[in-house]
């Protein structure tokens, strides 16, 4: 035991030292045994201790790399640099728009007479208002599609729109089809509702229609949860052509549909929403918080012909109710163009953000489109999402692993999300600038 402890030791100092730099290999442990002239079962419990002190992680099949360290000093610090005295978080991913309060504040000051403001403090129903429903129903039309105002009903954000839909299509135990990476909260969604998310095979145009029907004959698919516009994490559009084939395969198997449309808005000339090809099985949710703030917002749900009780059941089930103060500023700011303005506004600030993820992080395999607010970043060897992940904090930056999206814990991406709407330009282009000498220091010490 005095062995194993004295070898740890002797690896810790190399991390502090810099000598094994985070993202680096350790050798196998039956090599390493020979090394040190140790038995196998010795190495084995080096790499164990070394995994209790956090400063190795193993990965089943690939072998143990090293750790970046947290940003408090210890080994592995000397990867980073000094931290910016501010963090810059590319987690999250709200969007704002320069002047937004200025913009949002005009609607406002009507609501805040008592005798508005009265009404506008009670607890909305999931129908919400007739000026509610045909304010919504324009600002979600498209070319060719508008949905039915019967058929528009309000949570008080997105998130609970997804909820409250999948909650009143799928029993505990039941089945929803996703794409491989789908969008955390859906996994967090689905283990509360006790159901199963299975992931569809997909290729660079995203899931096949073929594995719908593959999954579904291994046992019914109660639903599927999509995003077909600007897929978070990948940023991925189906086309038109692909949207036809899933639209066809659903109707075929009766299988209805989750469109998840929340980030739609900064691609206004994008393909149809699935809503409008299975309009009898598509609910479409939706949202304020990225196109408005995220401090006051609504959920939408487009629901299907016959489909508003149950889901209105789901939502005061789930108390997930909208607020009536949300819903009537949201009628004033979608009716008095404030909303279509800060749209205009934050489809150019995404293109400016887009093209500093061109600018900094040129030659890296970086999946995005010219529209979106984040971005997807297959990193380079030997980098795992992991210790990428844990390098980019020890300089002051955060990043979401690909882990956190993937759905089959078999398939491990090595890749990193970086959510582009939150910091200010000039601290987003320093984050990435970091991040891409984060990425070729790894890349560098790992062939040294």
């Amino acid at each position: 035991m005095e062995d194993c402890r004295r070898i740890a030791d002797r690896i810790t100092a190399d991390i502090g030292s810099g000598r094994l730099r985070p993202g680096q290999r350790l050798p196998p442990q039956r090599a390493f045994a020979r090394r040190h002239g140790i038995a196998a079962s010795t190495a084995g419990r080096v790499y164990a201790e070394l995994v209790r002190r956090g400063l190795v992680v193993g990965e089943v099949g690939r072998g143990t790399f090293v750790r970046a360290a947290e940003p408090d000093g210890q080994p592995g610090r000397s990867l980073t640099e000094a931290s910016a005295a501010t963090p810059v978080n590319l987690e999250l991913n709200y969007p704002s728009a320069p002047g937004q309060s200025e913009l949002l504040a005009p609607a406002l000051a009507s609501l805040l007479r008592p005798d508005a403001l009265t009404g506008a403090l009670r607890p909305a129903a999931a129908a919400g208002t007739e000026a509610a429903r045909e304010a919504v129903g324009a600002l979600l039309a498209t070319d060719g599609w508008r949905p039915d105002p019967a058929g528009l009903l309000f949570t008080g954000n997105a998130r609970q729109a997804i909820a409250a839909t999948l909650a009143s299509l799928v029993r505990p135990g039941g089945r929803v089809g996703v794409e491989p990476l789908t969008y955390p909260l859906v996994k967090e969604i689905a283990g509360r509702l006790g159901c199963v998310l299975v992931p569809l095979a997909a290729d660079d145009g995203g899931p096949l229609a073929e594995s719908v029907a593959a999954a579904h004959r291994t046992a019914p698919l109660s639903a599927l949860y999509l995003q077909p516009t600007l897929h978070n994490p990948t940023s991925l559009t189906m086309d038109a052509e692909r949207r036809a084939r899933l639209a066809d395969v659903v109707h075929s198997l009766g299988i209805p549909v989750v469109e998840d449309r929340i980030w739609s808005f900064l691609r206004p000339a994008g393909p149809p929403p699935l809503a409008a090809l299975a309009p009898d099985l598509v609910h479409l949710v939706d949202g304020l918080s990225k196109r408005v703030a995220p401090g006051l917002t609504a959920g939408f749900a487009a629901v299907p012909a016959g489909r508003a009780e149950a889901v209105a059941r789901a939502i005061r089930s789930g108390g997930w109710s909208a607020g009536s103060f949300a819903l009537e500023a949201a009628v004033r700011w979608i009716g008095d163009g404030t909303v279509a303005r800060l749209v205009d506004a934050k489809r150019r600030d995404a293109a400016r953000r887009q093209r500093l993820v061109a600018e900094e992080l040129a030659g890296f395999a970086v999946r995005s489109d010219p529209a979106a607010y984040f971005a997807w970043w297959r990193l380079p060897a030997p980098w795992r999402a992991d210790t990428f992940t844990a390098a980019a904090r020890a300089h002051g930056i955060a990043v979401t692993p690909g882990t956190a999206f993937r759905v089959d814990p078999s398939r491990t991406p090595d890749a990193v999300r970086l959510g582009l709407g939150s910091a200010p330009e000039h601290r987003l282009a320093w984050a990435l600038r970091t991040l891409a000498g984060v990425a070729r220091d790894g890349t560098t010490a790992a062939g040294g």
